[in-house]
């Protein structure tokens, strides 16, 4: 029995419980520390701003003697801009109004001046500030991503993955160190499992691999009947594709249902001898069994390729009628390959195709008093699909019976 690795050691687990009441508010928590970054950009950025809005109106309010829009000449007002214009000659509340509207008017032109001067500054923080934000909830958030590519290593099948985060033990570090020991307990489990089909592995070998050598013994004797010999021919044959199967399945299951060994298989071989093994029970049953099958090359286990064939031509041809027929095809559709077995039948009501695939279930009808089978062929051919990267569906047939459809990546 092949050796299992043992489990990494855990990573560190944080200095306090979050379960319990009195958890220290002074603790270095995500929300405090968003609190106090955020807080604190917005209270620099606000200082900036004031700042520099003080600094322009000061600049815009600040008017010299050269900046007034007149000046005093020899006792005589003078204008120093096109826009103001006053009376050279008028009573002074004339005069007080010229200067009035003068004054007025470079209000307005300072005032439009800070404006402009202020947007530009705030466009100017807005940019600052979105580049600093972003670059600091990276750097906060960068944890999330590390845990993220721990994550997606893992649904790769390796177990072995740890996040291991270090830091402060903030809501991020709780997390990872809670994410890690759901790792560990699945790893344990994995290999729990992986130890039971090594096991289970040798206890399924050993009968066959008997049976194997006590057939073989039996068929070299040359004295023996033709009948016995027959007879030790066909078990000798079971015997050899019950070991092949069983093979199969184990390497499915070591394999956390993935095939990892793919070679090219052709769904139609695949389907024609499903349909050899399957015919003389069809003739006794007075079943029909044809199709067409057209060349379709996938990548996977032909065991367990042939089994999914294996047990929709079997259950087309126990769950019919007298007369009918079942009807086997293969093809490639849109970049897929496709087997397709149609049968005739009973009327399948729609709400019972979910129940067909799941183990031990049967239609209602045949629950009790059948000896056509214990309801695993769907649920084995569907796993079977799923660890090829296919899918399998069912449909009712109009008039009855089913068209189960077989879909697999070329």
């Amino acid at each position: 029995m092949a050796s299992v690795p043992a489990p990494p050691e855990a990573p560190p687990k944080p200095t306090w419980d979050p379960r319990e009441p009195g958890r220290p508010w002074l603790r270095p928590t995500i929300r405090i520390r968003l609190t106090l970054l955020y807080g604190g950009m917005f209270l620099i950025a606000g200082i900036l701003l004031l700042s520099i809005i003080y600094l322009f109106t000061a600049q815009a309010l600040h008017v010299g003697v050269a900046d007034l829009p007149f000046k005093i000449v020899e006792g005589k007002v003078q204008p120093t801009t096109d826009w103001c214009t006053l009376p050279e000659e008028g009573s002074g509340e004339q005069f007080n109004q010229a200067v009035s509207a003068c004054l007025q008017h470079q209000r307005e032109l300072a005032l439009d001046d800070l404006l402009r001067r202020s947007l530009f500054a705030l466009l100017g923080l807005s940019i600052i500030a979105f580049a600093f934000g972003y670059a600091m909830a990276g750097r906060v958030l960068s944890p999330l991503g590390r845990i993220t590519r721990t994550a997606r290593q893992v649904a790769g099948s390796d177990l072995s993955r740890r996040i291991e985060l270090d830091g402060p033990d903030d809501e991020l570090k709780e997390l990872a160190d809670t994410f890690d020991e759901m790792l560990d307990r699945l790893e344990r489990a994995f290999t729990a499992q992986q130890r039971f089909v090594a096991n289970a592995s040798h206890e399924l070998r050993t009968p066959l691999a008997i049976n194997r050598t006590l057939l073989e013994v039996h068929l070299s004797d040359p004295g023996a009947p033709v009948e016995l010999q027959q007879l030790g021919k066909t078990l000798l044959a079971t015997n050899e594709r019950s070991e092949q199967l069983v093979e199969g399945l184990l390497l499915l299951a070591r394999s956390d249902n993935q095939i990892v060994e793919r070679k090219p298989v052709d769904l139609a071989e695949v389907a024609s001898r499903a349909m050899d093994q399957v015919r003389s029970e069809a003739e006794e049953t007075g079943v029909e069994v044809r199709g067409e099958r057209r060349a379709a090359v996938v990548q996977g286990n032909g065991v367990l390729l042939e089994r999914i064939a294996l047990n929709l031509v079997q259950n087309a041809v126990r769950y019919n009628v007298p007369g009918g027929w079942v009807e086997v095809t293969t093809d490639v559709e849109h970049g897929q390959a496709v087997l397709l077995v149609t049968n005739t039948g009973p009327v399948v009501p729609a709400y019972e195709i979910d129940n067909l695939f799941e183990p031990f279930r049967r239609l209602r009808q045949e629950r009790t008093g059948s000896d056509k089978g214990v309801g695993l062929g769907l649920s084995i051919a569907r796993s079977v699909a799923r660890a090829h990267g296919g899918r399998i569906s069912a449909v009712p047939r109009e008039g009855g019976g089913l068209v189960m459809r077989v879909t697999l990546p070329v």
